[in-house]
């Protein structure tokens, strides 16, 4: 398994200060095409603290306003003598719909999920993974809460079910628009399952949709998916892109309309206190941490031995959607 290296690491090219006679500082992106992800989201949630002000949410529009508004870097030496950026210090809001939070949080999930993985391939090395995606009809979006907690209750009962293949599950719930307003809650599952299920014990695709009919207690034939993983595949991002957004962008953002705007702000209503990540089974005991929220969004590193070669803050600007150096 290569080295898992989190994303706020990022190599310098040689632009680290201004040339001779700019008046400009340079952007961080203009350090490294990893750099992006910061301008990106950062623009993502400026649109989004505009949703929420001068709303029943508007201490959220100011939380998200100075969410990582700062950011100070260390700079590293490689092995090979070059210089990296680390992320050292930056503010959060750790909002729920901030999408630079979001992204925070998506990196500290993959670095748990790295952690943790090696152990247990160690002590079941046999097993094999599916990727499973569970969906309902649409619902109303002031209905999305009592969904998602049917749609729970539903999947424990499949979980108990004789036929389930399941020995530990990751779960996380997805939210997105539908075309007529309404909201389509869906599950992400990474199921863990003995080799023998790919024997006498494999579920087809409609026994799949047979079951989990079943367990939702419905007189409708559910849409739903299930893949196989390749043994060697990487685990680590499907984990990742599993726990990725409850919501994706476009649909919080929108195009701008007040029934976006009505919907977003309900959206919001909605998921309050809901939980977003589960695990179980035979997994519980080495992902656990997946289901606590990350409140260290930097990232900090106690086992870097490196020394710092100094540090570089960017701010940034909201009218050039840029993280830019601060002199």
């Amino acid at each position: 398994m290569s080295d898992y290296r989190s994303s706020d690491e990022i190599l310098l090219s040689p632009i680290i200060s201004k040339k001779s006679g700019d008046s400009i500082s340079p952007a961080l992106s203009d350090l490294s095409e990893k750099d992006k992800p910061w301008d990106i989201h950062r623009f993502e949630s400026d649109r989004i603290e505009f949703r929420y002000k001068g709303t029943e949410f508007d201490n959220y529009s100011d939380r998200i306003h100075f969410c990582a508004e700062f950011l100070e870097f260390a700079l590293r030496p490689t092995d090979s003598g070059e210089l990296r950026l680390k992320l050292a210090s930056a503010r959060f809001c750790h909002v729920r719909t901030c999408m630079i939070c979001s992204w925070r949080k998506s990196l500290r999930y993959k670095a748990r999920a790295y952690k943790a993985l090696p152990k247990f391939l160690e002590d079941y090395p046999c097993y094999r993974f599916l990727f499973l995606t569970l969906t309902v009809k649409n619902c109303e979006i002031c209905e999305l809460r009592q969904t998602i907690d049917w749609m729970n209750k539903a999947f424990t009962r499949l979980s108990r079910l004789k036929d389930f293949p399941g020995e530990g599950w990751v779960k996380s719930v997805e939210v997105t628009k539908g075309r007529r307003g309404d909201a389509h809650p869906h599950f992400h599952c990474l199921l863990v399952v003995k080799s023998s299920y790919f024997g006498r014990s494999y579920l087809s695709q409609d026994k799949w949709c047979e079951l989990w009919q079943k367990s939702l207690r419905v007189d409708y034939k559910p849409v739903l998916d299930v893949q196989a993983l390749k043994p060697k595949g990487s685990l680590v991002a499907l984990i990742a892109e599993v726990i990725k957004y409850q919501t994706k962008p476009s649909n919080l953002i929108g195009d701008g309309s007040v029934q976006d705007k009505e919907w977003f702000l309900e959206y919001t209503r909605q998921i309050a206190n809901t939980k977003a990540i589960s695990i179980g089974g035979i997994l519980k005991d080495y992902f656990r941490e997946l289901e606590e929220e990350p409140q260290d969004l930097i990232g900090h590193d106690e086992t870097e031995v490196s020394e710092e070669q100094g540090r570089l803050m960017f701010n940034w600007k909201r009218k050039e959607a840029k993280y830019r150096l601060m002199e």
